[in-house]
């Protein structure tokens, strides 16, 4: 079977034991599917736990996530910064760094500007300019303009990886960012090192664990390279004219793709099983009652009592997250809908899907519900960071934050719109990057009177035929908190430039009727 194939591929030609691929996890962020890629391709996974892993490593991997300065400062902690730039000193010793993994090889960020990179290249790493388009830079583009020689990269051009980052190496970074580049990435007209290789190293500032069946071919083929072709040594690399020149006519396939994104709604049914159902008007309970069981018995299989409508049943989540991404989803959102109302670190099911699906799953995956600071039963504090880093140990990429988006906002308008760095979402973007936050806005629809002056508000002209109840011409969309049981006086574009500001790198809304 694919499967067996799979595992026999632990033994590389000549080679008596597994391949062996050391992955550097500092704690920040989703290296999951990372680890679940590195085994798809039957590698035997070893973390770093001191300076002398590194030093004994056959394959180093370093899956880079968060922001510049916190990965520093993590790597200091960990005592492993020397380590690195002795293992890269020797560019025969197989090396992949993914995304930060990759900016980290430089001497320094903007990002956070104090902190000090390895310095295996020279030059700094900048930010997109904002006023060009949106930052950050994230979904699905190409890396093009490939150099002659390279090993990491495929032969077609046009393939899509899955890019999500507010900085980059502009290609005029430094002599070493010309030369080692062996391909370029294009956002807005700005090109950028999307991928490098010198010798058998090699890093992309994208991530190939996340960019579904281009992505894990590239790992396979940095596998294949790494341990079945070392004896002959990599081959030469010759950059591309159009890499030396920044020609952004290099990219000519790039831009970014629209993306299909497939959203879960996850709760429990009353058996206590997570399924994926679906609200009308928020109530996700079938129409008719449950019809009694044979036998006199007064509790169905489902664990529904006779005359109570049992919970919508859509599926399993992690076959349907599966199916999705097996069917070409670009990304599956799973949302809690019912973690207002629970312990999200508790919640041992949820935690089980994650890990579950991201061993099935090689897009990105978002997790959204109970991402906030709460009590416990017994009064212990969980810290919304706590919240989150659980979710991205389990296998999420993003967290999806919903009503404590909007407190952190009605706070940040309160306060003549300042951040004060408090908030969850600025902390959880503070170690994580924005990428990795979401904020989920759920409104709803409130209509204006004619004499109502829309005090901040945003008002929309409805559909030339839509009328409120009161022959209302104009409305207004005001957020909803507790799963869309309670309303609030925001608005939700109001939410949106709020969470830009706390550091939220993406804000998504259901379409609005």
């Amino acid at each position: 079977t694919e499967q067996d194939r799979r595992h026999d591929s632990t033994n590389a030609p000549g080679m008596a034991t597994p391949r062996t691929v050391t992955l550097l996890d500092y704690g920040a962020g989703n290296v999951r599917s990372v680890h679940n890629a590195l085994k798809l391709h039957g590698c035997a996974v070893a973390e770093v736990r001191t300076p002398e892993d590194i030093d004994a490593a056959q394959v180093l991997v370093f899956p880079g996530v968060g922001a510049f300065g916190a990965a520093v400062a993590r790597l200091e902690t960990m005592g492993v910064c020397d380590a690195l730039r002795r293992y890269l000193a020797d560019p025969s010793r197989p090396f992949l760094g993914i995304c930060l993994g990759l900016q980290l090889l430089f001497e320094g960020s903007d990002e956070n500007p104090a902190a000090r990179g390895l310095g295996v290249f020279r030059g700094r790493v900048g930010r997109f300019d904002d006023a060009r388009a949106s930052v950050p830079h994230m979904g699905w583009n190409t890396c093009a303009a490939r150099a002659e020689g390279q090993v990491v990269l495929g032969d077609d051009d046009s393939e899509r990886f899955y890019f999500v980052h507010s900085y980059r190496v502009a290609l005029d970074a430094s002599d070493d960012a010309h030369r080692y580049c062996v391909g370029a990435g294009s956002y807005a007209g700005d090109p950028f090192v999307a991928a490098m290789q010198r010798g058998a190293q090699c890093a992309v500032q994208f991530h190939p664990e996340k960019s579904a069946a281009a992505g894990l071919a590239l790992v396979g083929r940095f596998l294949d390279r790494s341990f079945g072709r070392r004896e002959h040594g990599p081959p030469p690399v010759t950059p591309s004219p159009l890499l030396m020149t920044g020609d952004t006519a290099a990219t000519k396939h790039g831009g970014l793709a629209r993306r299909v994104v497939c959203a879960l709604d996850v709760r429990e049914n009353d058996a206590g099983d997570l399924v994926v159902t679906k609200g009308d008007s928020y109530d996700v309970r079938e129409k008719e009652d449950v019809a009694p069981s044979s036998g006199g018995d007064t509790t169905n299989t489902n664990g529904s009592h006779p005359g109570k409508r049992r919970v919508r049943n859509l599926g399993r989540p992690v076959e349907l997250a599966a199916r999705y991404y097996e069917e070409g989803a670009d990304e599956i959102a799973i949302l809690n809908i019912c973690a207002f109302k629970g312990e999200p670190v508790a919640d041992l099911p949820l935690l089980d899907v994650l890990r579950r699906a991201s061993e099935r799953v090689f897009v990105p995956l978002t997790i959204g519900g109970g991402v906030r600071s709460y009590a416990r039963v017994d009064g212990t504090a969980v810290d919304a960071v706590d919240v989150a880093a659980a979710y991205f140990r389990a296998g999420a990429d993003k967290v999806s934050i919903g009503s404590d988006a909007v407190r952190a906002a009605r706070a940040y308008y309160a306060r003549n719109e300042t951040p004060d760095g408090t908030s969850s979402l600025e902390r959880i973007a503070d170690i994580y990057g924005a990428q990795a936050v979401v904020v989920s806005v759920d409104p709803r629809r409130a209509w204006l009177a004619a004499d109502d002056e829309a005090t901040e508000k945003h008002v929309v002209d409805p559909h030339p035929t839509a009328r409120g109840p009161n022959g209302e011409t104009r409305c207004w969309y005001r957020c909803t908190v507790r799963g869309g049981r309670e309303a609030t006086d925001l608005c939700a574009v109001r939410l949106c430039v709020a969470a830009q500001a706390l550091g939220a790198g993406t804000a998504r809304t259901p379409p609005l009727l």
